[in-house]
């Protein structure tokens, strides 16, 4: 292994699905590890998290990292209360997310862990944690990394991370509803007036245009693409894409490499192919170049 690299430690949505038919995708909600040298950067803090708590207590040279929170939704913070380094005193954790400042941080994290929901709090961790206030320009450095974020479409407020690294350049965006107000506008068409349609176009326009500029030339991009045509009719405006949706989206933004994220719990390994298969066969039929693949728990990406 290099001395760059992502890893998958969690790639659910919604809750874990430790079932035996989704084991080759894997059943653990949100993490995702970023490493240069020394410097860890983690994405979310679902179940995933617990196994790399684990695996970070084997060895140690490493006494240091930052987790950045797209939101507090608990499949993204609920591996943060059986977080093995957490109650640990030689560790320096940073923590950012959503947030005016930084009590807010601490405010939603320390949530989960307070009586009747959790037999320990925060206040038990022995770690020395950070957690970080935003800055002005919604930009921040850790190590070598460079890291910038947005909000994107996902009930609450939630954010999308931008990662510059090693000349390379990682969208994280595990919570977002691609074209929902193209979807919108398209249900209502009919019962408004040739005027109101012109206010709409212009709107849809410029909101596709702003989705796109979002992701627009990235090496790596990791999106929630948690639904088939099918249920997404029924979770429409939940604030997850449907996975077609997400495989366009990513062609029209010359994206270079697309990791399908945020898989929905109740789809087995068996229907994750079927997605999968589905998925390379629009990027055949537009002709293009984006590489696609399923983020699956596990799966190392080097990024030397």
């Amino acid at each position: 292994m290099s001395n760059a690299y992502l890893r998958f430690w969690g790639v659910r949505g919604s809750h874990s699905a430790p079932f035996a038919s989704h084991l080759g995708i894997g059943g653990n909600t949100s993490c995702v590890e970023i490493r240069v040298d020394d410097h860890i950067l983690l994405c979310d803090a679902g179940t995933g998290l617990i196994n790399f708590g684990n695996e970070m207590m084997k060895q140690k040279d490493i006494r240091e990292m930052l987790i950045i929170l797209t939101h507090y939704h608990w499949d993204h913070i609920c591996g943060l209360p059986f977080f093995v380094p957490a109650f640990v005193p030689d560790w320096n954790i940073s923590i950012f997310g959503p947030g005016i400042k930084a009590a807010n941080i601490e405010e939603y994290v320390s949530a989960q862990m307070k009586a009747p929901f959790f037999p320990v709090g925060t206040e038990t961790w022995l770690a020395k944690i950070n957690y970080l206030p935003p800055p002005q320009e919604h930009c921040f450095s850790y190590g070598p990394m460079n890291i910038s974020y947005d909000n994107v479409h996902h009930p609450g407020i939630t954010y999308g991370y931008r990662i510059q690294v090693r000349g390379k350049t990682i969208l994280y965006i595990s919570d977002n509803e691609c074209l929902y107000l193209d979807k919108s506008i398209k249900l209502k068409y009919g019962e408004v007036s040739p005027e109101e349609q012109v206010l709409y176009d212009r709107m849809n326009k410029e909101e596709y245009a702003s989705e796109i500029k979002l992701i627009q030339g990235a090496d790596i991009l990791i999106h929630d693409a948690q639904y088939t045509p099918e249920d997404y009719q029924k979770k429409r405006g939940w604030g997850h894409s449907c996975f077609i949706d997400t495989v366009n989206t990513a062609i029209d933004a010359g994206v270079k490499e697309l990791y399908l994220y945020h898989h929905d719990p109740n789809y087995d390994d068996r229907e994750m192919d079927s997605i999968y298969q589905h998925a390379k066969d629009i990027i055949k039929q537009r002709k293009a170049s984006l590489i696609c693949h399923l983020a699956v728990e596990g799966m190392i990406i080097d990024l030397e």
